[in-house]
């Protein structure tokens, strides 16, 4: 029997190494017995395997033995990565019952075209993942805030990037999608049906392989999207129903048609908006990525922007201001260092006297002392 075992466990690393999942961390190579589960447990290469009936080497016989007796058949799990569909931290999802349009009148000229069947926003969507072997009946719309992510057509992989859609139209086609591993997702998304749905993707150009398409920060899509779904939050009432998928219309036509739905901002005026709203936030942390997205532009198109109408980069200029309002704020003797720290944004006391001295050549103590002579 122990032979068996031996040769069992032989052939399930082979199978871990055959499966190329050789760049797992090797953890350790014991066996452990329990009690009430009557289990084996592995780990190969941070994977974790299950295998009844056996137990540890000292009792291996009369576990066996135990479980042949109690017709326990041997089995053998591998779990791999989590994978999770939803349940993400601050989401929002609606999932319309197929009984809700069904009821509707069949008269209802608004309904019968397109109408919402699920609508969701994942923020920070990590291990989100779905599979759907028979594809979907509905036309599924994935717009992507921040992060990465990926889907799968058939046998063809796209890779999604921050300010970039997609659309899958109504398929039997084996789709799958998910967040990256690393920079996990932030996701819009929208499920819509209808009657004549492969009518209306032929009129709408939307076909199965299209691909991501990048698209400015469309900040008015989101809105629409708001209303979308406080609308079918408020319940499923006919004119509930009727303005969010009047909403759905618009939505869509903010992402197929963008040049008619953004308006170009003059670079310097952009430059001196982005200038007082620094200001304004000062206690706020941002990125560049915060800063493009207000005027739909890339970070790194932005920064080339700003840098060649300031001289510095965007975050060393809201980085200057901040040092400045701390600067003023540190006359006031009465307020303690890392309250000066709180006010521009600063958690750690001990960074924003790094950052200041950097700046200013003194720590803010000795700027305070230095200036309260004046």
């Amino acid at each position: 029997m122990i032979k068996i075992l031996n040769k069992f466990f032989t052939a399930v690393i082979y199978w871990l190494r055959k499966s190329k999942l050789d760049h797992y961390q090797f953890l350790h190579n014991e066996l452990y017995f329990c009690l009430n589960g009557l289990f084996y447990y592995k780990e190969f290469y941070g994977i974790h395997i299950l295998a009844y009936p056996f137990g540890r080497a000292g009792h291996l016989r009369y576990i066996f033995t135990t479980s042949i007796k109690s017709n326990i058949t041997s089995k053998f799990i591998v779990m791999r990565k989590m994978k999770v569909r939803d349940g993400f931290e601050g989401q929002k999802l609606i999932s319309l019952p197929g009984m809700i349009y069904k009821n509707m009148r069949s008269d209802n000229v608004i309904l019968n075209q397109i109408f919402i069947t699920h609508i969701g926003y994942f923020p920070k969507a990590s291990y989100h993942f779905r599979e759907r072997r028979k594809g979907c009946e509905d036309n599924i719309f994935i717009y992507c805030l921040h992060g990465r992510g990926w889907y799968i057509v058939g046998k063809k992989k796209y890779e999604v990037a921050p300010n970039q859609f997609f659309q899958i139209p109504a398929t039997p086609e084996y789709l799958k999608y998910g967040a990256d591993e690393v920079q996990p997702w932030t996701i819009f998304w929208v499920h819509f049906s209808g009657k004549e749905m492969n009518a209306f993707n032929r009129l709408m150009n939307i076909s199965l392989y299209d691909g991501p398409k990048n698209i400015p920060y469309n900040e008015k899509g989101l809105l629409i999207w708001e209303e979308m779904y406080s609308s079918l939050e408020m319940g499923y009432s006919k004119d509930n129903l009727n303005n969010a998928n009047m909403c759905l219309y618009h939505f869509l036509s903010t992402f197929l048609y963008p040049d008619r739905h953004f308006s170009i901002t003059d670079d310097k005026d952009m430059i001196r908006e982005t200038i007082v709203f620094m200001r304004e936030k000062l206690e706020s942390r941002f990125t560049v990525e915060d800063f493009a997205v207000r005027y739909h532009l890339s970070a790194s198109h932005f920064s080339g922007l700003f840098r060649q109408s300031t001289g510095i980069s965007p975050m060393e200029y809201f980085i200057q201001l901040k040092i400045q309002k701390a600067c003023q704020l540190l006359f006031d003797t009465s307020i303690k260092i890392k309250d000066v720290a709180n006010e521009i944004g600063y958690d750690d006391p001990y960074y924003f006297s790094r950052l200041f001295k950097k700046l200013m050549g003194v720590s803010p103590e000795r700027y305070r002392v230095i200036n309260h002579h004046f």
